[in-house]
């Protein structure tokens, strides 16, 4: 499993002009699911997401979790991240878990992270989505599990 986990200050994810989600500060998550993973990948994501210390505190320094600033997060599937660039030209994607097994995985994952007490909202999966990332920092964190 891999996230890209962006620090925003904003973040909306539209299909077909109509916006299905929409917050304020908080994360937006980018995640890749693949083949082997499981739910004990996704707990261990959420469970470091959700405390990963990277807000500012009153001084400045980036010393704060998503629990403890009450941010929110949206979950957007993005099987890309799981792209083989190694030959030609066109990435391959055959390293990404097929949909049967993403879609579920994607859903718990949304789930835990709401279960950690984090309100979050998800994207469409397999839709062609707009997704607006307003980048705070900018803070970019890519994780792999």
């Amino acid at each position: 499993m891999r996230v890209v986990v962006q620090r925003v200050r904003s973040g909306r994810v539209s299909v077909e002009g109509r916006v299905i989600a929409e917050i304020g500060p908080g994360v937006v998550i980018l995640l890749g699911v693949g083949p082997q993973d499981g739910e004990e990948q996704a707990r261990y994501l959420v469970e470091k997401i959700a405390n990963l210390r990277i807000f500012e505190d009153e001084q400045g320094k980036i010393n704060r979790s998503l629990l403890e600033v009450g941010g929110a997060a949206i979950v957007v599937s993005q099987f890309t991240l799981y792209a083989d660039t190694r030959k030609g030209r066109r990435p391959s994607f055959t390293d990404a878990a097929p949909p049967e097994i993403a879609r579920p995985l994607v859903e718990r994952f949304a789930e835990l992270l709401r279960a950690q007490g984090v309100p979050t909202q998800t994207g469409e999966f397999g839709a062609h989505m707009l997704v607006e990332i307003a980048n705070d920092g900018p803070v970019t964190i890519w994780m792999e599990r």
